[in-house]
């Protein structure tokens, strides 16, 4: 589809299919005189209006606002919260139980290297924990303010529709 307009009235915009080309203008020039006949063209064309004087009208590529961009930045800072909260749930039984453990290196009971190996590979995991802990945390914190950009967002959308 290409849309041309006219250099005396630019709300005018004629839309053709096919690419800019002498048809195409030809066509628009058919729409145009079809406007003059109905007395839907708010202009007088002076003689000797051709279709070489159509103005092609080019489509702005759409740029993202600001605000929409702060959107897109609240809903993926949401659902990194959403995965890290999935993480951290999915983790926490078993590191509290490992947590638990942790007691019989401060008493003064034996230990066998199987508890101490057992220990071990359950520190990976408290490591794990932990860490997808404190970042779930500092996530909720910037969360916050992204709800509140969604939810600002959200409600300019109902005011307008009210």
């Amino acid at each position: 589809m290409v849309q041309f307009t006219l250099p005396q009235s630019p709300e005018i915009i004629l839309t053709v299919p096919g690419k800019d080309s002498v048809k195409t203008r030809e066509k628009a020039m058919d729409q145009l005189i079809e406007l003059m006949d109905t007395g839907k063209l708010p202009t007088d064309l002076a003689d000797g209006f051709g279709p070489q004087q159509f103005i092609e009208v080019k489509e702005q590529p759409h740029s993202p606002t600001a605000a929409e961009d702060a959107v897109a930045e609240a809903v993926q800072t949401l659902s990194n919260l959403a995965k890290l909260k999935l993480k951290v749930q999915d983790s926490r039984s078993e590191a509290l139980e490992i947590h638990q453990k942790i007691d019989i290196l401060f008493n003064d009971e034996p230990i066998s290297e199987d508890d101490i190996a057992s220990l071990n590979e359950g520190f990976k995991v408290l490591k794990a924990y932990a860490q997808a802990n404190l970042r779930y945390r500092d996530a909720r914190e910037k969360a916050e303010t992204a709800r509140s950009v969604l939810d600002q967002a959200l409600r300019s959308g109902e005011t307008g529709a009210k």
